[in-house]
C-alpha cells in the first residue's frame, strides 16, 4: 500500500492495515499530529476483527511479550517488568489552567492527596521530553473504541494511539473496539488518547520480561479541557488501557459534572428475589475490595438469583421518568486474580476459563495459571514458575502471583451475565452500596438516613490500602466514593454535584447503603463469612427499599432490626453484637479523623451541607 502520510523531516511510515483516507477529517488529523510527533515505522488501523486479534496475539507471542497457556482455550500469560506492576499514582496527574479545578487547596500548604495537579506549561514540557521519536522501529496502532454499547446515549467514543500489542488485544477485550465505533464516530466528539511504552528501537538497555516500559519516566496525564488523555512509559493496563481508569472515571467524571450526570468505580448487579422480583444495585468499593466477587456472586439464600451488569464501572444518568440509569461502559473485567476461587467467586473462574489475557500470576508446568488464594491442589508432578519466571516453591517465603496480578477477559462469558447488560436505556438503579475493608469498628451493614447523609458516607469513606496501587502495608487509608485516586476534578466540587442530584425535581433518589465485610473478631478471623453469604445482606436491603422490614436509627444509619437478617442455615453462628457494635472511643476518634480530612484535604471546597452532616454524626456519637 502506499504511504499515505506526509512528514516534512521524515518518510511516512507504512499503513499496514486500514486506510488512513477512510478516517474522519478529526482523527485523521489527530493521528498524523502524533505520527509527525511519535515518528512510528508503520501505523495499523484497527478493525476489531478476530482475523486482526489472532494477528496481534501471534506477534506478542513471537515478541516474547505472552505466552500460550495450553491448558485453557486461547488463553496467554504476559509477565511485566517488576517494576511495572500496578496504577502509579504519583506519577498520574489532572492538567487545568487552574490548579483549583483539578484538586482542592489543601490547608496549610499541604500535600493533596486528591489528585495532582499540572500546569498546561509542564504538561507541554513533559510531552517535548518524552514524545519526540519514541515510536521509532515500532508501530503505531490506531485503537478506535465505545465506552459502552456502540450507538447507546449513554455511551462514548474515544481513539487510542498507542505501540503496543497488549494493548491492543486489551482493548479489544475491556471495550468495544473496530469498524463499528469509527461508523458510528459522525463527528470530532470523541476522547483523543495518546499511549507509549517509551521503549523506540533499537533499544538502549535490554528489556525485563521481554515487557518494554519506562518507569523512569511514566506519566499519565488527563486534560480534560482538550478531552485528552496522554500515558508514556508504562505498559500495565490501569496506566495503559486508556479506557479504563483513565477515560471511564477521570475524563468521564469531568464530563458527568458538565453534562449532569454521574461516572463512578462502582459495579453494577441484578438481584432477583424468591418471588420473581428484580432490583438493581451499584456498589462503590476500593479496588482489591471484593467488587468482583460481589458483582458475580453465587447466593446461599434459596431461591435468590444474581446477575452481572459490570464490575467495576457505573455510568448513571436519569431518565425522563426521573429514575437513575447506569451502564457498565466496559466489555470486559480486568479483575485481581489473587484471591479469586471457585469457593470465594466460581462464576469469575468459569469466565476466565478461555480468551483470557492473564498478568502476572503463576504458571503451572501443565499449562495453567496459578496465584494465592486459589485453592486447588496441584497434581502430583506438576511444579510452579513464578511472576517473576523462576522456580516456586511454598517454602520460598514469597507470593508465586503478585498480589496485583490480574485476569482480563470477555464479559459476555460470565454465566450470570445479566439479559440487559448492554441495554442502550440502561438498568434502573435502586440502591446505592459504599464499602471497604476495615477490620474493627464498622458495622456489617447500616443505611443512610438521606441522600445527604448518603453522600457524606460515601465522602467519610475509609478502607485498608490494597496492591492495586504503589501503596504499601495495611495502612487505614482516607478513600471518598472509592474515587481517590481516579477523580477527574476538584473533589469538593464532586460532592456539591452529588449532592445537586436532590435539587432535582421529579427524580427518584436510590437508597444509599454502607457494608463491611471485614470486621474481624480481637481473638479470631472475620466475623462474617462473607461471598456467598452476603446475599443475606442484600436480602435486607431488598426488603428496605419495598418496605417490608425495620430498622434502627443509631449513631452512623439505620441498622438491621434484631431477626430482621435472614441467617438461617448459616454453616457457622456469627456473633451479631461483635458485628454491629459501635462503639464511642472508637467512633469518636473516626469523626476525628474524617474532620481532619476534610479540613486539610477538602478545605473551604467542603460544601456546607457535608460539614454539617459530620456534625451530626459527632453529636449522635457522643450520645452511644
Amino acid at each position: 500500500m502506499p504511504p499515505q502520510l506526509q512528514s516534512p523531516k521524515r518518510d511516512a511510515p507504512r499503513v499496514l492495515r486500514g486506510e488512513l483516507s477512510a478516517l474522519s477529517p478529526a482523527v485523521r488529523e489527530f493521528v498524523e499530529a502524533n505520527v509527525t510527533l511519535c515518528q512510528p515505522d508503520a501505523l495499523h488501523i484497527c478493525d476489531g476483527s478476530d482475523e486482526e486479534n489472532r494477528a496481534i496475539l501471534a506477534r506478542l507471542e513471537e515478541q516474547g511479550m505472552i505466552k500460550k497457556l495450553r491448558k485453557y482455550h486461547n488463553c496467554w500469560l504476559a509477565r511485566t517488568d517488576p517494576r511495572d506492576v500496578a496504577r502509579v499514582e504519583s506519577r498520574t496527574v489532572i492538567v487545568t489552567r487552574d490548579r483549583h479545578d483539578a484538586v482542592p487547596t489543601p490547608a496549610e500548604g499541604g500535600v493533596s492527596q486528591l489528585g495532582l495537579w499540572m500546569s498546561p506549561e509542564e504538561f507541554d514540557k513533559a510531552v517535548a521530553r518524552r514524545f519526540p521519536g519514541c515510536m521509532k522501529g515500532r508501530a503505531m496502532y490506531v485503537i478506535p473504541f465505545s465506552m459502552g454499547p456502540v450507538g447507546s446515549a449513554l455511551s462514548k467514543i474515544g481513539v487510542e494511539l498507542t505501540d503496543s500489542p497488549y494493548v491492543v488485544a486489551s482493548m479489544r477485550v475491556m471495550t468495544r473496539m473496530g469498524k463499528a465505533v469509527l461508523a458510528a464516530l459522525g463527528t470530532d466528539d470523541f476522547v483523543r488518547c495518546l499511549h507509549s511504552v517509551g521503549c523506540p528501537l533499537p533499544l538502549q538497555r535490554p528489556l525485563v520480561n521481554n515487557w518494554p516500559c519506562n518507569p523512569e519516566q511514566t506519566l499519565i496525564a488527563h486534560i480534560p479541557e482538550r478531552r485528552q488523555i496522554v500515558s508514556f512509559g508504562s505498559g500495565y493496563g490501569g496506566n495503559s488501557l486508556l479506557g479504563k481508569k483513565c477515560f471511564a472515571l477521570r475524563i468521564a467524571s469531568r464530563l458527568a459534572k458538565e453534562e449532569g450526570w454521574l461516572a463512578e468505580h462502582m459495579l453494577i448487579l441484578g438481584v432477583t428475589d424468591p418471588a420473581g422480583q428484580k432490583k438493581y444495585m451499584a456498589a462503590a468499593f476500593p479496588s482489591a475490595c471484593g467488587k468482583t466477587n460481589l458483582a458475580m456472586l453465587s447466593p446461599t439464600l434459596p431461591g435468590w438469583k444474581v446477575e452481572c451488569v459490570g464490575d467495576d464501572i457505573a455510568w448513571m444518568k436519569f431518565d425522563r421518568q426521573g429514575r437513575l440509569r447506569a451502564i457498565n461502559p466496559e466489555n470486559g473485567f480486568f479483575g485481581v486474580a489473587p484471591g479469586t476461587s471457585a469457593k470465594t467467586n466460581p462464576n469469575a473462574m468459569a469466565t476466565i476459563a478461555k480468551n483470557t489475557i492473564f498478568t502476572n500470576v503463576a504458571e503451572t508446568s501443565d499449562g495453567g495459571v496459578r496465584w494465592e488464594g486459589m485453592d486447588e491442589v496441584l497434581p502430583d508432578g506438576v511444579t510452579v514458575t513464578s511472576w517473576k519466571n523462576k522456580p516456586w516453591s511454598p517454602e520460598d517465603g514469597e507470593p508465586c502471583a503478585h498480589p496485583n496480578s490480574r485476569f482480563c477477559t470477555p464479559a459476555d462469558q460470565c454465566p450470570i451475565i445479566d439479559p440487559l447488560w448492554e441495554s442502550p436505556e440502561g438498568v434502573p438503579i435502586e440502591a446505592i452500596i459504599f464499602g471497604g475493608r476495615r477490620p474493627e469498628g464498622v458495622p456489617l451493614v447500616y443505611e443512610a438516613f438521606s441522600w445527604q447523609h448518603g453522600v457524606f458516607v460515601g465522602a467519610a469513606m475509609r478502607s485498608e490500602a490494597t496492591a492495586a496501587a504503589e501503596h504499601k502495608g495495611k495502612e487505614i487509608m482516607h478513600d471518598p466514593f472509592a474515587m481517590r485516586p481516579f477523580f477527574g476534578y476538584n473533589f469538593g466540587h464532586y460532592l456539591s454535584h452529588w449532592l445537586s442530584m436532590a435539587e432535582r425535581a421529579n427524580v427518584k433518589l436510590p437508597k444509599i447503603f454502607h457494608v463491611n465485610w471485614f470486621r474481624k473478631s480481637p481473638t479470631a478471623g472475620f466475623l462474617w463469612p462473607g461471598f456467598g453469604e452476603n446475599i443475606r445482606i442484600l436480602d435486607w436491603m431488598f426488603r428496605r427499599l419495598n418496605g417490608e422490614t425495620g430498622a434502627m436509627p443509631s449513631a452512623v444509619g439505620y441498622l438491621p432490626c434484631r431477626h430482621s437478617l435472614h441467617l438461617d442455615g448459616l454453616r457457622e453462628p456469627v456473633d451479631l453484637e461483635q458485628l454491629f457494635a459501635l462503639d464511642r472511643d472508637f467512633w469518636q476518634k473516626e469523626v476525628e479523623e474524617i474532620g481532619k480530612f476534610f479540613t486539610t484535604q477538602v478545605n473551604d471546597d467542603l460544601p456546607d451541607e457535608v460539614a454539617r452532616q459530620l456534625e451530626l454524626l459527632r453529636q449522635r456519637v457522643n450520645q452511644i
